[in-house]
């Protein structure tokens, strides 16, 4: 079940309720009684196993063009001399 966060508008009290998706939305604060309003959470996730591009097909490390690749990518237009 998600975990949905409510602040009041009456007294700023944030409030985490686990909720089903099929459940109405809270209206009400219990502490003051003033309106609720439903706040967008930053959330995340985490691939675990294999299967996922991450973790199967992504590079591993952060190495750097060799010099010779530098060189010889030097030109980079696509013509060719001719002698």
């Amino acid at each position: 079940m998600p975990i949905y966060e409510y602040e009041c508008t009456r007294c700023g009290k944030v409030i985490e309720v686990m909720q089903k998706f099929s459940d109405p939305p809270l209206t009400e604060c219990e502490a003051c009684h003033g309106s609720l309003r439903k706040l967008i959470s930053m959330s995340t996730f985490h691939l675990k196993g294999t299967g996922w591009y991450v973790t199967d097909y992504a590079r591993k490390g952060t190495s750097s063009p060799s010099s010779s690749d530098k060189k010889e990518g030097k030109d980079s237009s696509g013509s060719t001399e001719k002698d």
